[in-house]
């Protein structure tokens, strides 16, 4: 049989050929036609295809660009890091109650910055996240014209340059600080409010400095010199005694780094003074002065103002110790949950040492469950704690209890306002409550 032209077609349908036809002719001539008209179809669809990407792109380039960052060249490194645009935590500043014209408005502190402990990881904040507390501003010191000045109670009397201090032994310890008056709302009744709001004067950092101990030897501190006045270089003239005991002697730094870099202005550029478990406001920032006698020195900052009000009218002086804490800071005041697997998670902090558990509450008190603590767990350090839940949908009330290694227990806010009354403002670390609705909206209460 004569064979069949390559264009001819016998009216059986195929893969190849025009209208779908087999191609004529020999097996071996069969498939290389078709390999050739598989070919020819694939860089016809490639060309159709790479034109029509080229068309996209060429109208989309710039909306993409930002969107595909495998289709751009990234951005150079800079002098300075920056963290991602996408990531939006930020310090917030403290709202107070005020009167203006006989009604009641609220306004900004100036002096005062919470950090955002709802959007942190781990134990460490940000220096740019620390929480701020001053008293008339920041100032701003050359540490080239800086001098630390040791005097009193001491056979020699010294001087110190910021680089003279950095070339003595130094130390570095993860530890928290945290204002005396953080939770201070707690004495009130309940408002509407974040975890940043009711807890966000508190921070943990790695502080970098030389120990105390170090520069009291070389001053010859005398046997008699029991407290210690530091005094700052702000405009409000900080100061404030300090107990000299074992304790203090061992721990005590005189700080110029904070998470690997200098200090941050707001946390007391170049120097300051951290002791650590201690309220935040002994840990005297711009640190220019150290005096050594034998009594507390008395100063405005530890009589008009940190000293706690009992219910009997008496002010508790020098209570300087901030006691076992926690918070669950997810879920947390003005956070929306949903149904379903979802681990609790809050921070705890004792000033007496290391924390050795953490309770949680799912339902206002009545049972108690233990919760895993991440580590590292630190002596007066922040510690992460952690929870597996299943909330679904019913409501509830969450709270987190601390124990210290000392035996002490966060205690109840009850238990507390039995001794302390509700006329305080400072040293406030009872259990806190965040109460779960039935829609997933989570609020702050008091139980």
């Amino acid at each position: 049989m004569k064979p069949r032209e390559s264009g001819q077609s016998d009216g059986r349908s195929g893969t190849g050929g025009q209208g779908g036809d087999l191609p004529k002719g020999s097996a071996p001539e069969r498939r290389e036609l078709d390999r050739r008209s598989f070919l020819a179809r694939g860089v016809s669809l490639a060309t159709f295809g790479t034109t029509a990407f080229l068309y996209r792109t060429a109208g989309a380039a710039d909306s993409e660009k930002t969107t595909d960052p495998m289709r751009v060249p990234g951005a150079p490194p800079r002098p300075y890091g920056e963290r991602s645009p996408f990531e939006k935590q930020a310090r917030k500043g403290r709202t107070e109650p005020s009167s203006s014209h006989g009604k009641d408005v609220t306004v900004a502190d100036p002096f005062i910055s919470l950090t955002p402990l709802q959007d942190l990881h781990g134990v460490v904040t940000p220096s740019s996240l620390h929480f701020e507390r001053h008293h008339n501003g920041v100032p701003a010191i050359d540490p080239a014209r800086h001098r630390l000045v040791i005097h009193g109670l001491v056979d020699r009397p010294l001087i110190f340059t910021v680089e003279e201090l950095k070339r003595l032994p130094s130390v570095s310890r993860l530890t928290f600080i945290e204002c005396s008056g953080n939770t201070w709302l707690g004495w009130q009744d309940a408002q509407d409010l974040t975890v940043q709001d009711t807890h966000g004067l508190t921070s943990t950092s790695e502080w970098t400095g030389v120990k105390l101990s170090t520069l009291l030897d070389a001053v010859g501190a005398r046997r008699d010199a029991t407290w210690m006045l530091a005094e700052g270089s702000d405009a409000a003239g900080l100061d404030r005694s300090v107990p000299l005991t074992d304790e203090v002697l061992n721990e005590a730094l005189i700080c110029y780094g904070q998470n690997g870099e200098a200090l941050r202005p707001e946390q007391g550029y170049p120097l300051r003074l951290l002791v650590p478990g201690f309220e935040g406001n002994i840990n005297v920032k711009w640190l220019r002065r150290l005096k050594l006698g034998t009594a507390p020195f008395m100063t405005r900052w530890e009589t008009a103002k940190y000293t706690d009000l009992m219910p009997d009218g008496k002010a508790y002086q020098f209570s300087l110790v901030m006691e076992a804490k926690s918070v669950i800071t997810a879920p947390s005041g003005r956070q929306q949950i949903h149904p379903g697997f979802r681990e609790i998670r809050g921070l705890a902090w004792s000033g007496r040492g290391r924390v050795t558990k953490v309770e949680v509450s799912v339902d206002g008190g009545r049972t108690w469950q233990e919760a895993r603590l991440q580590e590292p767990v630190l002596p007066k350090c922040h510690s992460r704690f952690r929870f597996p839940w299943r909330w679904q949908g019913q409501e509830a009330i969450l709270q987190s209890r601390c124990h210290d290694e000392t035996g002490y227990v966060q205690p109840s806010r009850e238990d507390l306002i039995k001794v302390r009354g509700t006329h305080s403002i400072y040293h406030y670390n009872a259990v806190h409550s965040w109460k779960v609705e039935r829609d997933g909206k989570v609020r702050n209460v008091h139980v």
